[in-house]
């Protein structure tokens, strides 16, 4: 392989923009399409694409945060004024949000386990399409993201979990850095460099 400066450059400095600081203009079909098909491309054992995505755009993303925010109130009728305004804005605050389904299941050879990470691979690759083709991303999983009761409402069959929603619009603001793990924290050394 050769080498790729540019994409080195790219993950030394990608940082995410929070959802509520989007707008438009948001990717066309078109873009859409090719980020989906770029997000595809991950390690995938047994080639058995163990997820599947959700487009959320238009006024269908209104429509559904106003039933998400229905079933907020229902399971905490106090909520605040402005948490129901949260509630109510859960799909609307970037233009496009795209919901990374895991179908993970069990299988004879391929554990589980692996195709769950695929699917946050997936995530991953969506985050980093959407930003090749100029456009801010967002990986979110908020509460309904494991509530069951939001299923239906959001499209996601029995048996499957959202691994993500992923957020994509064009940044109000540029994005700011934040602190990263010191990788004396993280990493354990196992041998020597010969």
């Amino acid at each position: 392989m050769t080498t790729a400066p540019g994409l080195k450059d790219y993950l030394a400095t990608r940082r995410s923009i929070p959802a509520f600081q989007m707008c438009e203009p948001g990717p066309g079909q078109a873009e859409i399409e090719e980020m989906l098909t770029l997000a595809s491309r991950v390690p995938d054992h047994g080639k058995l694409a163990p997820w599947r995505f959700i487009v959320y755009r238009g006024e269908e993303r209104g429509r559904i945060s106003a039933q998400l925010a229905r079933l907020a109130l229902e399971a905490k009728p106090d909520l605040s004024e402005e948490m129901i305004k949260v509630e109510n804005t859960r799909l609307t605050r970037a233009p496009v949000v795209i919901a990374v389904v895991s179908t993970a299941a069990p299988h004879f050879k391929v554990p589980e386990w692996e195709q769950i990470m695929s699917a946050g691979a997936v995530c991953l690759n969506l985050l980093m399409a959407a930003n090749a083709l100029g456009y801010c991303s967002n990986w979110l999983s908020e509460w309904f993201a494991f509530d069951q009761r939001a299923y239906p409402v959001l499209g996601i069959r029995d048996g499957e979990k959202v691994a993500g929603f992923i957020h994509i619009g064009s940044p109000q603001v540029p994005p700011t850095e934040r602190p990263r793990p010191a990788l004396s924290d993280i990493v354990t050394w196992v041998g020597n460099d010969a």
